[in-house]
Formats: C-alpha cells, structure tokens, sequence
C-alpha cells in the first residue's frame, strides 16, 4: 500500500461521492492505494452514499463509523490506525481541499527526505471563504504560531501527507488536529509547508464557526503550550556496536 487516504466526514452525503472519484483519478499513479472515510456519527445519507460508491466503483474505498459523534481529531486517529500504508494524507470532508494536491505534497516530502514526516498545505493565497473567516483563521493561525513557536502559516489546512508511526506515537487529546504542526516538530520531525488550492464549498453547510472555534481554540493553546514543556524535544537516537 503507498499511501492511505483519511477523510473524517459528518454529514456530507452529498459532497463524498464525488470527492472520492476526484481522489481516485488524483491517485491513478499511486496505486495500490486505500480511501479511508470516517463517519462521525453522521445523521443523513453519508454512510449509504459511500457504500455505494464502494460497492459500484471504488473498491478502494473502505468505511469506518463511530457509533457516536467523537470529534475530527478522534475520527483521524481512527482513520490513521486502521490504515495500511505508512505515509498517511489527510483532507476534508467537505470537498473545499483539491485532491490534485496530493501528488503535490508527496513530492514535496520525497524530495526532502526520510526527515519530513509532515508536510501541511497552505491555503494562503486562494482561500475561498468569506471574509469573517479568512480573518479568524489568519488571526487564529498568527497567534497559534507565535504562542507555540511552529513556524507554520496555515496549521488549520486540512490536507496534508504525515508519517502514520510518528503520528500514532503523539500525545493524543481532542482538537489536536489543529495542533499537529508543534507536536511534530517536538517529536523530532521535520514539518514543510507548500501552497495548495482551495474550493468554495458547494453542497451542505460548515461545521464549525467563529464562537465554536474561539474559546475551545484558547483553551487548547495553553493545553499544548503544557503539553510541550511537559515533553522535552526527543533525542535522536542511533544505535552503535557490532552488527549481528
């Protein structure tokens, strides 16, 4: 398997059939691959819609549910340890993250080798959203950087290629997907970041805005800003001696 695809999805019937087919024609030069959609506790069609999609087209695809809605991060971590491969790329449900990106940002680590174990995507320049929440994300991202020092623009970008190991071995709390930037980077890895397309959302609506990101978003800096005085940097570690 070269490559696991992870969507956590609520709610989206109408947006992954043809997110998956787009995945698919992105990854022709991938295979073997696997599409891996985590249904949060979705309430309408999702979960039909994506069988069939498996059972008529896309083989590829595999479904995991939650039997009760946990949150993106907890459907990614699920997404990501019931993958297969070990380099892991991530998106969005919602469709407003262009799959054509992918190849992109695997390029991207390839040529900079086995120390990138995360590669975000950066949404800067063609952000296609309103203006309310282009500014929240630009406030919430400046500030996000400068707290915990990831030198990275866009830590909220829902696409992007991470090592499946690395990722399993970070300290796991609710909300860390916006937060795998400064978790990487305090685990050793090296993390990149390359402009990547975004989409005006076509079908459903947003499940997130401005207040229910906000105060959550507060108190999980200073949860993280803990979290890494709590865990030094890791040492690497090379093992010297005879070969048996």
């Amino acid at each position: 398997m070269r490559i696991s695809v992870v969507i956590p999805v609520c709610n989206e019937e109408e947006n992954v059939g043809p997110l998956a087919r787009e995945i698919c024609q992105a990854l022709e030069g991938f295979r073997p691959f696997e599409i891996i959609f985590v249904d949060d506790g979705s309430t309408d069609g999702t979960a039909a819609a994506l069988l069939a999609a498996q059972v008529q087209e896309i083989p590829e695809l595999r479904l995991l549910r939650h039997s009760r809605r946990s949150g993106q991060s907890a459907a990614v971590h699920s997404g990501v340890r019931a993958a297969r491969a070990e380099w892991i790329a991530t998106l969005d449900g919602d469709g407003q993250n262009d799959p054509a990106d992918i190849p992109v940002l695997i390029a991207a680590r390839e040529a900079r080798g086995d120390g990138a174990k995360l590669v975000m995507g950066n949404r800067k320049a063609s952000r296609q959203d309103t203006w309310l929440r282009k500014v929240s994300s630009r406030v919430a991202n400046g500030v996000r950087s400068w707290f915990l020092d990831d030198a990275t623009p866009d830590s909220g970008c829902g696409i992007k290629i991470m090592h499946r190991a690395t990722f399993l071995d970070l300290p796991r709390f609710d909300h860390m997907h916006r937060f795998l930037p400064p978790l990487f980077l305090n685990a050793g890895a090296e993390v990149i970041s390359v402009p990547v397309r975004h989409r005006a959302r076509m079908h459903g609506t947003s499940k997130y805005g401005l207040w229910n990101r906000l105060w959550v978003g507060i108190v999980d800096l200073f949860g993280v800003r803990w979290i890494l005085k709590r865990n030094p940097p890791r040492p690497k570690v090379v093992e010297q001696g005879i070969e048996r």
